[in-house]
């Protein structure tokens, strides 16, 4: 079995690589689950539905640089981008997820006496396509 080390999570927002601001990221397959019961039977029965997949990201604030979280992605709010996401890091053969995003939340913690933190959310808008990279 390979292993993958999170810290060559590669991420991308609208073209633009925020990797390097990136401590943690989330990516999450779930969906709708129906209930199919009839009369007569003692035990549920269920059926799957539609997928809902979400996405998350967050990191250390940087105001020193022109590709920094909250110059990408404060403007995206309530908007679609595409994002790419390559889970082992980059090179040939490995996993890279593309998808279209709304970005439903961007928000900036500024603790006291720690530094100052970012995150953003993102409900995935239609299939998740994963491909080797070239």
């Amino acid at each position: 079995m390979s292993k993958a080390h999170g810290r060559n999570t590669v991420v991308t927002v609208a073209a633009k690589d925020i990797s390097p601001f990136c401590k943690t990221s989330s990516f999450e397959v779930g969906g709708d689950v129906h209930e199919t019961t009839g009369y007569g039977v003692d035990d549920k029965g269920k059926a799957g539905g539609l997928r809902e997949t979400k996405f998350t990201a967050g990191g250390l604030y940087d105001n020193t640089v022109l590709v920094g979280p909250r110059i990408v992605l404060k403007p995206l709010v309530m908007t679609t981008a595409v994002v790419t996401r390559k889970v082992e890091g980059t090179g040939t053969g490995k996993p890279l997820d593309t998808f279209n995003a709304v970005v439903s939340k961007y928000v900036e913690t500024n603790p006291v006496d720690d530094m100052v933190t970012w995150s953003a959310e993102f409900e995935i808008d239609g299939p998740v396509v994963t491909t080797a990279q070239p």
